[in-house]
């Protein structure tokens, strides 16, 4: 008791928390997670909780994966760090880059370079993207467009991407030559369009007219999710990602997929690329590249970037960017086991399953809730939208959504409360009694408004 006491009295005291406001920790201190098992979390109050965030995305492979936790071990012992700067590497990173070749060739990638996180791996990709068109002698080509309510990161570039004002506004000025185009965000857009395709047709041409303006020989890359996630799990039209890739080769303009949270089978498919049939430049990984066990990151790109590069014969060729932590050995062990893991279970086909099975119940408590205005969703990644009426579409209060929230966890399931969403994306191994258990929790929640 004198641990969960001291643990109590410091809670929030000593240490700011991500993506809120310290103030609002200090009233409200924040939940403290003692234990993990399996898909569920323990807090020191002893309650027992389905956890349906998925750690943050990443807990793929819940928090039992022995495969995972025995390689981290048998790392620790054998090297626990290694360098991979000019003239090292590492048994294990060399393995995981041959690894990622094969699982992310029919992506057309070719080469990685490996990162600490998802937020490294977008600016990575950034300085990769300008370095590229140096060497190829189109200097002026610098800039960059992404999504309205995209998000990709919080390092300077690529909060700087991030279409959400949340996460750039308090930081501003960003990172200059980069703007933004609607998302196909069919509840709430600048057209007043609820119809998917004539959506994306609208979306597409704000993007040509976006880079008529400022001139296809000064735009890098077109950078999106392909399914945005953190912006409320946007699921475009199926065409979207599509005529991106056609916009983008007719203006020699590189698209960057941020797959740090669709890779891996979040979506019913290995990546959210492939889920819609296209071919990326660049692709970011992180989040369930370790199963969550081991902050890691990897930025791959296409034959085309490599080669040029590769092919450089001066200085513009050299790689003057790396982490501590690239290619670690710990990570990368991990990484090597949770793919395994992640492939022998087929967990994008589980996610699949699960996934329609998540979105029906969702569609249903819609029909039955008048506070919940929309959801969305596809594979393992859903987002259930509170409003105070349909009608008028305004938002949830936060005193609504935070009751709903204690609600559902008082239930047994832990959700993420984002704005007036509630962001819903459990590991990939759940069950369809877990679904159950989900949906169910949710419609309590609602039931209380």
């Amino acid at each position: 008791m004198q641990h969960e006491n001291f643990l109590r009295e410091n809670n929030a005291r000593h240490f700011w928390h991500p993506m809120a406001h310290p103030a609002e920790m200090l009233e409200t201190p924040p939940m403290i997670i003692s234990k993990a098992e399996n898909v569920e979390v323990h807090n020191i109050d002893g309650q027992v909780m389905l956890d349906a965030v998925g750690g943050l995305w990443n807990v793929n492979l819940g928090y039992s994966c022995e495969p995972i936790k025995k390689a981290i071990h048998d790392q620790l012992h054998q090297m626990p760090y290694c360098n991979t700067f000019r003239g090292i590497t590492n048994d294990k990173a060399i393995e995981l880059s041959y690894k990622l070749k094969e699982w992310f060739h029919a992506d057309g990638m070719e080469k990685v370079f490996f990162t600490q996180g998802g937020s490294d791996s977008i600016d990575t990709a950034m300085r990769l993207v300008r370095q590229y068109w140096k060497v190829k002698g189109k200097i002026d080509k610098i800039k960059f467009i992404s999504l309205s309510k995209g998000y990709h990161g919080t390092h300077y570039g690529g909060a700087s991407l991030c279409g959400d004002p949340r996460f750039r506004r308090n930081y501003e000025p960003g990172v200059p030559g980069i703007f933004h185009i609607p998302a196909p965000y069919t509840y709430r857009n600048p057209f007043d369009e609820s119809n998917p395709e004539e959506l994306t047709k609208k979306c597409i041409q704000s993007l040509e007219a976006l880079i008529s303006s400022q001139g296809a020989d000064t735009i890098a890359a077109f950078v999106m999710e392909p399914i945005i996630g953190s912006g409320g799990v946007i699921v475009p039209h199926e065409s979207f990602m599509q005529k991106v890739r056609k916009i983008c080769d007719d203006n020699e303009i590189l698209l960057i997929a941020d797959e740090v949270i669709c890779a891996f089978g979040r979506t019913g498919e290995w990546t959210g690329s492939r889920l819609w049939g296209v071919k990326p430049d660049i692709m970011t990984i992180a989040k369930a590249l370790t199963g969550g066990y081991f902050p890691m990151g990897a930025t791959l790109m296409s034959e085309e970037i490599s080669e040029t590069i590769e092919k450089n014969n001066n200085a513009l060729g050299m790689l003057g960017h790396g982490y501590t932590n690239s290619g670690n050995p710990v990570g990368a062990a991990a990484a090597i086991a949770a793919l395994d893991e992640t492939n022998k279970l087929n967990l994008a086909s589980n996610a699949k399953t699960r996934g329609s099975e998540l979105l029906m119940g969702f569609n249903q408590l819609k029909n039955k809730h008048r506070t919940i205005g929309d959801v969305r969703g596809k594979g393992l990644m859903a987002a259930i939208e509170l409003v105070e009426d349909p009608e008028t579409k305004k938002p949830a209060s936060k005193d609504v959504v935070a009751k709903i929230y204690k609600t559902i966890c008082d239930e047994g399931v832990l959700v993420r409360a984002s704005g007036n969403n509630f962001i819903i994306s459990p590991s990939l191994i759940i069950t369809k009694d877990h679904v159950q258990k989900i949906v169910s929790a949710i419609d309590k929640g609602f039931s209380i408004i």
